[in-house]
């Protein structure tokens, strides 16, 4: 294990810890934790640990979305200015920053093959980046990517309705009033403390994010976007979705049009994968050796 320091692409200081196989690899696995989480969780080590036995690096970092609320850094021409973030304080769409920073730290460290996995929000971060290297043509971080995994991926948009019931309006409408003021919203308006900025992005301002919808109309166009193999998980025990896993699992299969799909939920598992991180890591590794 080291620790890893870096820089976002619009200069916000970020650090990781690098789990490292015994044997020089090319293939290393990105993660990116979910929301008021960091890099310190314990599927990943154990992810890792599977990863480093099988000459498959890892990497998990705290982007500026970790924890409830920080101060971070950017680093400005040398000068340096504090802002708050955190779960509370984050704008999802600038996990790009976070991510592009990262795979370009990891191939400046001389990995060609990188496989991104997010586990909940950081899985809506991964879909959303991939779209807009789609977008934005950055042909060479695209072909560095060899893999994508999505543990949890959920409906955001919709689980912030779902959450609030009946008050979802009245919530929305109080951030409107409140709108570009450094203010939290009413505890009772998430699952955590959340300012109104970022109330807005997952309420109101998230056509970029609002793909997962898992409706039996919906395309999943940003997902089939998607050109790398891809793995997808859930469980199926207090799981934050919908459906039952069995269900979801087969409608999105039907969707997902990539060709070298795994899709699958992880029988007794929670949303984290308490006590079944062996079976999640060694699924995970599996997909990773046949790509």
């Amino acid at each position: 294990m080291e620790k890893v320091d870096f820089l976002a692409t619009d200069g916000i200081e970020l650090s990781g810890i690098l789990y490292n196989g015994k044997e020089k690899n090319k293939k290393i696995i990105l993660s990116i934790h979910g929301m008021a989480s960091n890099c310190m969780k314990t599927r990943d080590t154990i992810i890792a640990k599977n990863a480093n036995e099988n000459n498959i690096d890892y990497f998990c970092f705290n982007n500026r979305g970790s924890e409830i609320v920080k101060y971070i850094s950017k680093n400005i021409n040398g000068k340096k200015e504090k802002q708050l973030a955190g779960t509370a304080y984050e704008d999802v769409l600038e996990s790009y920053e976070d991510i592009v920073g990262a795979i370009l730290k990891l191939k400046e460290l001389g990995y060609k093959d990188i496989y991104l996995q997010g586990h909940s929000l950081g899985c809506t971060k991964i879909v959303y980046t991939y779209n807009e290297l789609l977008e934005e043509k950055e042909t060479d971080i695209l072909n560095s990517i060899k893999g994508v995994i999505l543990l949890s991926l959920i409906d955001i948009p919709m689980a912030i309705k779902v959450y609030t019931g009946e008050k979802f309006e009245k919530y929305l409408k109080l951030a409107e009033e409140k709108e570009n003021k450094l203010e939290l919203m009413p505890t009772s308006s998430f699952i955590h403390p959340i300012s109104v900025k970022t109330f807005l992005r997952y309420a109101r301002d998230n056509k970029d994010i609002d793909f997962a919808k898992y409706g039996k109309d919906n395309e999943l166009k940003k997902l089939n976007n998607i050109k790398a193999p891809l793995f997808m998980r859930w469980g199926n025990d207090n799981e934050m979705i919908l459906q039952k896993a069995d269900e979801l699992v087969s409608m999105v299969s039907n969707l997902i049009q990539n060709q070298n799909k795994d899709i699958n939920y992880i029988d007794g598992a929670n949303h984290s994968y308490n006590e079944k991180e062996e079976i999640l890591a060694k699924e995970i590794i599996e997909f990773v050796k046949k790509y």
